[in-house]
């Protein structure tokens, strides 16, 4: 039986015990995210607390952060060298599909996502899509790539006929599980349960960029608690 009689906090749930964010913005001081090595130090402290054993760093690389792959390479250094915690950290890369990534792209300087490195994590405007969206995602299959859109249910432009089209031409899907407690609003809510539901969720991440967000977020309550299940379905997979 489900164990759960009404919605609990997603860390009384057990949602984070053993699980591996596959999207976060703790890097320091590279982007929108976190601004200092103790402030990153501080939430991976919270992390181990709630039970995390592994973390994707994912910062942006887009035309507002043009961060440099060894720049990135550089900062992941300076935090696992002070960081002598548990979780095990990774480094990969959120990557805009603008100019700058095509640029990046033909010159194969890329941080990908996965123990295999072979996927590469995007993302679009929350408004529009990219023009020639869809070429740009062949191009990254053709490098030897599977593209994993970032948070697609908070896509304002993206329906269901889309994630379909987009999962049968390869696309992979990474949510928030901000996006399951409402956190985005509630058709990003409803977008999330319906990738869950329809088996479109590969894994699950924070997107977190502040420790206060983050823990304003622990204390948040799916809707369902079938869809708590899905997640934690998820949460405990191994991923991509």
């Amino acid at each position: 039986m489900w164990p759960f009689n009404k919605p609990k906090p997603l860390d009384e749930a057990g949602l984070l015990n053993g699980f591996t964010d596959w999207h976060s913005h703790i890097l320091p001081g590279v982007d929108d995210g976190i601004r200092s090595l103790a402030d990153s130090l501080e939430l991976l402290k919270e992390y181990e607390n709630w039970g995390v054993k592994e973390v994707w760093l994912t910062p942006h690389i887009m035309e507002d952060y043009p961060n440099t792959t060894q720049g990135l390479r550089d900062t992941f250094a300076t935090l696992c060298e002070a960081y002598d915690g548990p979780i095990r950290l990774n480094l990969a890369a959120e990557n805009m599909l603008d100019s700058l990534f095509e640029e990046r792209l033909s010159k194969g300087d890329l941080l990908p996502i996965g123990p295999n490195k072979d996927h590469l994590l995007v993302e679009t405007s929350y408004f529009n899509p990219p023009m020639e969206m869809d070429e740009l995602l062949e191009k990254i299959s053709h490098a030897g790539f599977h593209p994993l859109l970032a948070h697609p249910e908070r896509y304002r432009y993206m329906t269901e006929k889309d994630y379909h089209r987009l999962r049968e031409n390869g696309v992979r899907f990474q949510i928030n599980f901000n996006s399951l407690v409402g956190g985005y609003g509630e058709t990003a809510r409803k977008k999330a349960e319906w990738l869950l539901r329809n088996g479109f969720a590969e894994v699950l991440g924070s997107d977190v960029h502040r420790l206060s967000s983050l823990q304003t977020l622990i204390g948040r309550r799916p809707s369902k608690n079938d869809i708590l299940k899905l997640a934690l379905g998820i949460a405990s997979e191994p991923g991509i």
